[in-house]
């Protein structure tokens, strides 16, 4: 494996772990330019501003979530990574127009995401997390 290659695994595996522990300065430095795909909803967060609402917003409802990274690989210019998703509904969930509130329950969902990096580079230009936007309402029994 290259130098360049083992570097972008450590980005992506001090990525994650940096999300968990909320040191989101220092996730916000391990991008190029700050840019998540959500492919489980369609929706796009670009730019600093951007991505950090989206870190507040997700953690309201489980601001203990984490990941476990099950299965990492390093394919030309992308990381692919697949993990498990944890978290405790801890805060008001929105789902579509309604808001659940909190159950105390605890979820753990199996996630992919794909990073992918600019030639040369060891940023991230954007994080694609790939997912089942029920996953999580039904693993805490709310579906």
């Amino acid at each position: 494996m290259t130098d360049l290659a083992e570097r972008r695994l450590k980005t992506v595996r001090d990525h994650m772990a940096l999300e968990v522990t909320h040191d989101w300065d220092a996730v916000i430095a391990t991008f190029a330019h700050p840019r998540y795909e959500l492919y489980g909803s369609g929706v796009v967060f670009d730019g600093e501003e951007a991505v950090r609402r989206y870190f507040a917003a997700s953690r309201v409802p489980f601001p203990d979530q984490g990941n476990e990274i099950i299965a990492i690989a390093h394919a030309g210019d992308t990381v692919l990574v697949e993990f498990w998703l944890t978290g405790t509904h801890k805060g008001p969930l929105r789902v579509g127009e309604r808001t659940i509130a909190p159950t105390g329950k605890a979820f753990r969902v199996r996630m992919a995401a794909s990073f992918e990096f600019a030639p040369g580079s060891d940023k991230i230009v954007c994080e694609r997390p790939y997912f089942d936007q029920g996953a999580v309402v039904r693993a805490l029994g709310l579906a």
